[in-house]
């Protein structure tokens, strides 16, 4: 283990505490580097800063201030804490000053609220700055379209409830001078593609009004944040990325929980669960007064941590601290997440356990440390969530806990991979025809789509039209091609690819409504029979309909968790790039269609993970039109592999859960955003396949950035596979907790091999 000479809360200073540490890498502090105030700033600007104790200005605030400015659209791409919101805020004070308008863009409504309330808290006098997302009530939207003119807003409020009314928002958009999209790292996957859709068609309403606003991209750091920007945007954007903040100093370690006694299925060693030892982490520090942030891989895992803390802390006898510990996720109601953010900020809560809705920009000052339990996707969403901690310019701690996973376990044990690499390059794809197809449905309905808006939406704008117009969504006229229905079009985009309207979830004990979860994850999650997880709580669920989007569930406690099981068909519908290699393996992309269906779960002892039985369901199959990768073997090493007395299903099977668990190390994703099917005779290739496909309907790139740099990515896990200390196999490695056949069967020197013979 390598150390620099961190600057630790005290449990962190005697090693033998956590001897599951691997490595700690020291981040050395900075001085920052100042600038002067813009000559164009203005004066009352200036003073309300400095009443808050802001002096002068960061040098990457003045440069990309200047930049927008001029009329640049502009990228800042730096640092946690760096000051962004400042950089973004000159001009458009600017603006406001001079008769203009601003739009801001959030990813999230929490973030929307801190910054509207860092804004008026600021009391700009002219600067009239309101929300307007599903949380404003009717009555207030009428004021912020007519008096706003510092809007504060989502993409999903702008998709369905701005540019579909934009003659209600005529005067504000004839005066938008600036587009500020905070978070932009943040627009990834589908998610991005759709907002990079809404965008386009945000630039064409603007036209129609005569204006054409400056985009400003507020980022964490990102890899080629200008060519990012602009797939975003569709506009030349120019970065900034020279970070002029000061930095607090942070010892970042890497911790790989250690083996229990217990053995899990097929005899595999069980590890102490990332969860587990981040409760135990969070209960530490919090015993030390050390304001703490656990981020986790999910709603459940959220609950999990917290309630872990809370009962370390009773059983400690430190009762009182374990009432200053909660949990923070999505799904919950707009005013329990108002609580927990306040009282995260007055200190009144001593240790939140969030899912990722606190990554962003949410002002969480005075945090001094942050716990990673699992790897959170990517190398710029990992220090997105470090940078929580030392904002109050502390030294602090960032802990980076494995899970039982082969991207994990990799990392712990190659430092280098994290630290000291650039971080990742956000893939989007606009053009994916279920993305743009109901875009340009939206954007008929708003105005007649022509000719000259086929360079906006991209070179597939024409063919997708002409299929439209087949399915008699638009209709063709001289004057261009228009919606034919009442409906709204808007409602054809699921712009966050949630894959169906959420499903709600109801207490039926008390019919009060707990939270939401979309229809996709609804079958997987709250299926009958589920244990689910609320704030602490356990509840089975009664009832899961679909139809009317509700799940009935009741308060219990059982012995066990549950975990869905399902089968997958997948099918080759196009192939359209290959490559072949000096082993002889081939490896595709392409398009496929894939069949899935929860057809049972398995029931678990909350302690030892040991399966205690299996129900079986019977829900709707659920049909995906996506792209994936796939590789097959060569005849030859096909026949030598059988030679050797190696299953290929198995070993196929374990070398798709590994490769499945490394693709995040290249892609801006995480294992859950992509899916995966293996067979030792597949009938579209005729040979032993694995494919790895996007888990959104018309492909996401993550796909395809795995055939770009597939030697690397099956080199990679390789590695990963062949590192692991087990012997026959384990979560670490080939192992996946979401495999749908309970992970049978499974080889691991199969897998080696397999992969040994396609990397040649």
């Amino acid at each position: 283990m390598r150390r620099s000479e961190p600057v630790l809360p005290g449990v962190w200073r005697d090693d033998t505490r956590y001897p599951q540490v691997t490595h700690v890498e020291r981040v050395d502090r900075s001085d920052g580097e100042t600038g002067q105030w813009p000559v164009w700033t203005p004066p009352h600007l200036v003073e309300r800063l400095s009443s808050q104790g802001v002096g002068k200005p960061w040098s990457h605030q003045v440069t990309a201030a200047d930049l927008a400015r001029s009329g640049r659209d502009v990228i800042i791409a730096t640092g946690t804490a760096s000051g962004k919101s400042l950089a973004f805020l000159l001009p458009a004070v600017d603006a406001v000053d001079a008769g203009g308008t601003v739009l801001y863009l959030s990813p999230t409504k929490a973030l929307c609220r801190d910054q509207l309330r860092a804004v008026t808290d600021l009391g700009v006098p002219g600067l009239r700055a309101a929300a307007y997302d599903g949380d404003t009530p009717p009555q207030e939207r009428a004021w912020v379209r007519e008096h706003g003119n510092y809007v504060l807003t989502n993409p999903d409020m702008l998709h369905h409830g701005i540019l579909p009314r934009h003659g209600a928002w005529a005067g504000f958009l004839r005066r938008l001078r600036y587009v500020v999209i905070d978070e932009a790292h943040h627009y990834r996957g589908v998610f991005g593609s759709h907002v990079a859709q809404i965008l386009r068609r945000l630039r064409r309403i603007c036209a129609r009004y005569r204006s054409e606003p400056v985009f400003f991209l507020a980022s964490a750091t990102s890899g080629s944040p200008e060519e990012s920007a602009e797939r975003l945007t569709g506009v030349p954007v120019t970065a900034v990325t020279e970070d002029g903040s000061p930095r607090p100093g942070m010892s970042v370690a890497l911790v790989e929980p250690e083996l229990t006694d217990l053995t899990g299925e097929h005899g595999a060693p069980v590890r102490r669960t990332a969860s587990s030892q981040a409760a135990e982490m969070l209960a530490d520090l919090v015993g030390e007064g050390v304001r703490t942030l656990v981020f986790v891989r999910s709603r459940q895992g959220a609950e999990v941590v917290a309630l872990g803390a809370q009962r370390i802390l009773e059983e400690r006898g430190r009762a009182e601290l374990a009432a200053r510990v909660a949990a923070y996720r999505g799904g919950y109601l707009a005013s329990d997440r108002r609580g927990l953010e306040e009282a995260l900020r007055t200190g009144e809560l001593l240790g939140l356990a969030s899912t990722n809705a606190l990554e962003l920009g949410v002002d969480v000052s005075g945090l001094d440390a942050v716990v990673i339990a699992g790897w959170p996707g990517t190398r710029a969403s990992l220090w997105q969530q470090a940078g929580r901690a030392g904002r109050r310019g502390d030294d602090a701690l960032a802990v980076f806990v494995a899970r039982d996973d082969p991207l994990d376990t990799y990392l712990v044990h190659h430092p280098e991979a994290i630290f000291g690499q650039s971080v990742e390059r956000t893939v989007i794809d606009p053009e994916n025809p279920h993305i743009l197809g109901p875009h340009l449905c939206a954007a008929a309905q708003e105005l007649p789509v022509t000719e000259e808006d086929f360079a906006l939406f991209g070179d597939t704008t024409e063919e997708r039209l002409a299929e439209l117009v087949a399915r008699k969504l638009l209709r063709r006229r001289p004057r261009g091609w228009f919606w034919t229905s009442s409906e709204r079009a808007s409602d054809l985009a699921d712009i966050r690819g949630s894959g169906g309207a959420p499903v709600q979830i109801v207490d039926v004990g008390s019919g009060q409504l707990l939270g939401e979860i979309d229809e996709a994850a609804a079958h997987g999650t709250v299926h009958p029979g589920a244990v689910y997880l609320h704030r602490g709580e356990s509840y089975l669920v009664e009832d899961l309909d679909l139809e009317e989007g509700v799940a009935l569930v009741r308060a219990a406690e059982p012995p066990y968790s549950t975990w869905a099981r399902d089968t997958t068909d997948i099918a080759v519908r196009s192939v359209l790039r290959t490559e072949e290699w000096e082993s002889g393996a081939t490896v595709h992309f392409g398009e496929v269609e894939v069949v899935r269906q929860v057809v049972g779960f398995l029931k678990r002892d909350v302690r030892t993970g040991t399966v205690l039985g299996e129900q079986q369901l019977d829900l709707p199959r659920r049909t995906l039109r996506t792209r994936a990768v796939w590789w097959t073997l060569s005849p030859a090493g096909e026949e030598r592999l059988r030679k050797g007395d190696v299953g290929l299903l198995g070993a196929a099977h374990a070398a798709e859960h590994a490769a499945i668990g490394m693709l995040p190390l290249l892609a801006t994703c995480d294992r859950w955003d992509i899916g995966g099917v293996s067979t030792s005779l597949h009938m579209d290739t005729g040979r032993p396949t694995v494919f790895v496909y996007d888990g959104y309907e018309g492909g996401a790139g993550f796909a395809e950035r795995g055939f770009s740099a597939a030697r690397e990515w099956l080199g990679a896990t390789r590695a990963a596979i062949g590192d692991c200390e087990c012997e026959q196999g384990c979560p670490s490695c080939i192992q996946s907790p979401k495999c749908g056949t309970g992970n049978e069967p499974l080889s691991k020197a199969g897998a080696l091999r397999l992969l040994d013979e396609v990397l040649g």
